[in-house]
């Protein structure tokens, strides 16, 4: 199967489980249209497809699967309002996203902003539900609502709106898209390996897999940033689904424009060598990563 009939199947997965987040007479409130409107807006669906091949490559069993797939329609939810408020004139200002209009263009700048945080908020509340009923999932909720806050996301986007029209060095853009982009790709990666193994935070630390997991998704998470400051310079709107040329309208700091184009390949070509790499240690514990190093190829040479 190729990583893009993978990501078809992964679709089809996925969409019943987001179709069943809000119900009833809830679906006649203009937030949950708003927050719908994005949700169903398509995508790549990246996050849950790594979540899935993390879960075939590691060993879930078939009964922890229907858990899986309600965390990475969970973690969805979580990017999905990540994007709306990014979008939002008081961030970065778009008015396409996905080759759609963005949110604030449809149902206005307030509703919007609320349709972002009902995502957020019934996120969290189904991460509370699910580890009620099963405890042993209480850190893997705990590690995603955590790498969405400001030891993660919202820590990268804080950095990133205060660095506009400023210099910075490398180091603080390398914690920015570790943070703004990383962390929640590291929760791809790694939550399903801990529902599998029911790990609690000590646990998740000694675990050499776990480990492998965790600088998989560094080098993953760097890759696909430094692969989108490239395309927001070199691709076209009609290709890639929103704006480019944003982030020099921005004075934002990104791969490129401290490195140029050619630094930023090279960034690019070693951090893809990086997670081959990891993929060989875990090749050698006995995992099949065919489906990750299809992935990797893709986040490579993706243009959109």
């Amino acid at each position: 199967m190729t990583i893009g009939e993978f990501a078809s199947e992964t679709a089809k997965w996925l969409e019943p489980e987001l179709g069943s987040v809000f119900t009833g007479n809830q679906l006649d409130d203009v937030t949950v249209k708003a927050a719908m409107y994005s949700l169903n807006a398509g995508g790549k669906r990246l996050r849950p497809l790594m979540m899935r091949l993390t879960a075939l490559m590691t060993g879930c069993p078939e009964s922890k699967m229907a858990d899986v797939l309600y965390y990475a329609a969970t973690l969805e939810m979580i990017h999905t309002y990540s994007l709306i408020h990014d979008d939002l004139p008081a961030m970065d200002n778009d008015d396409l996203r996905r080759g759609k209009p963005t949110c604030h263009k449809v149902y206005g700048e307030g509703i919007a902003t609320l349709a972002g945080d009902l995502l957020l908020n019934t996120a969290c509340e189904r991460l509370f539900k699910i580890a009620i009923a099963k405890p042993e999932y209480l850190y893997a909720s705990y590690f995603i609502c955590k790498n969405a806050g400001l030891e993660g996301m919202v820590g990268g986007q804080s950095i990133d709106l205060d660095s506009e029209g400023k210099t910075i060095g490398l180091d603080l853009l390398y914690e920015l898209q570790e943070k703004k982009t990383g962390a929640l790709i590291e929760s791809a990666v790694v939550t399903p390996y801990y529902l599998i193994k029911g790990l609690d935070e000590k646990r998740a630390e000694e675990d050499e897999t776990a480990g492998l997991l965790r600088k998989l998704a560094g080098h993953v998470g760097l890759a696909f940033q430094i692969r989108d400051d490239i395309l927001d310079v070199e691709s076209d709107p009609s290709i890639l689904g929103k704006n480019t040329g944003k982030d020099l309208r921005d004075s934002k700091a990104t791969f490129v424009t401290l490195l140029g184009r050619e630094g930023a390949a090279e960034k690019l070509s070693a951090e893809i060598t990086a997670a081959m790499d990891v993929l060989s240690s875990l090749e050698g514990m006995g995992y099949d990563t065919d489906g990750y190093k299809a992935l990797i190829d893709y986040l490579e040479k993706r243009d959109s």
